[in-house]
């Protein structure tokens, strides 16, 4: 195991609630940057863990987020610890702010910055506002400072929101020196787009999830944009944050439409923050991804 360095406390989740995880060697960790895939990634791992879609409820619940304040940190461990089956736990914590089992296996999963952040845009503006407020009233316990409960559509405000809570360029640096471990595989949003089946192929092999020939196609088809935001309006959770449940939270699920949202101003900071963040080689892959680039990190 490798001990994290230091405590990461925000409105949405703290990393000192690993303190009290227990691994077991087959667990799956899927660990991104806010708005960049998780989810996506979460369906993914369960039509694989269930390839004959047989999966007992929609992937979001199933996987849980250890980090949640939302959630009491004794009914959090008592749940993860009650999972029959493997786990695949999310998180939004870098690298260094949790403990790294290295028996087990990590997903990272990473999106273009500003396809992240108009991303946020949508889910700030469609969230429930007492969810909000019952973050703030958790995270105040501990000194941190709270979120409007209602954002306004200012994109500056929201691009300070976006930094406080962790930028791709942050996560994506507490990974980078780990790319080549045997227990961490760099997945890109891009890619998934490009090519959904051949990336699975990789995390599939990941995992060590062995997916009879009859039924990859369907495995496949489970996790395009439209069948995946479908498995999830059963989702308790996704309806509690959002009134409209999973319509609300997943929005398009395309690249690009920062070009139109973002000023400027906008463009310059966040590629002043990718410079600062990240090597050149990173700050490349991170905007493009591997097969654009022909090449994986």
């Amino acid at each position: 195991m490798l001990p994290a360095t230091r405590r990461r406390q925000h409105v949405y989740d703290d990393s000192q609630r690993w303190e009290r995880f227990t691994p077991r060697p087959d667990d799956i960790f899927i660990t991104t940057p806010p708005k960049s895939g998780t989810t996506w990634m979460q369906g993914i791992v369960a039509s694989l863990l269930w390839p004959h879609g047989d999966v007992p409820a929609p992937a979001f619940d199933l996987s849980p987020w250890l980090d949640a304040r939302i959630v009491p940190l004794d009914d959090m461990i008592a749940r993860v610890d009650a999972i029959p089956h493997r786990r695949f736990i999310k998180t939004h914590s870098p690298a260094d702010c949790t403990p790294i089992f290295t028996e087990c296996r990590y997903l990272a999963v990473y999106r273009d910055g500003r396809d992240a952040l108009v991303s946020l845009a949508n889910h700030r503006r469609k969230m429930r506002p007492e969810v909000i407020e019952a973050l703030n009233a958790i995270a105040a316990r501990d000194g941190v400072a709270p979120w409007p409960p209602v954002w306004d559509g200012d994109m500056d405000q929201l691009f300070d929101e976006w930094v406080d809570w962790g930028t791709p360029m942050d996560h994506l640096a507490s990974w980078w020196p780990n790319r080549h471990e045997p227990f961490v595989l760099l997945v890109h949003y891009a890619d998934l787009i490009r090519d959904l089946g051949g990336e699975m192929r990789r995390i599939a092999d990941f995992l060590d999830v062995d997916i009879p020939t009859a039924l990859w196609s369907e495995v496949v088809e489970r996790c395009r944009f439209e069948a995946m935001k479908s498995q999830h309006e059963a989702s308790g959770i996704l309806n509690q944050a959002f009134p409209e449940g999973a319509t609300a939270f997943f929005n398009l699920g395309t690249n690009g439409r920062w070009r139109a949202q973002l000023s400027e101003a906008q463009l310059r900071r966040h590629e002043q923050l990718t410079a600062e963040r990240l090597p050149e080689d990173a700050a490349l892959w991170l905007e493009h991804g591997s097969l654009a680039l022909g090449q994986r990190p």
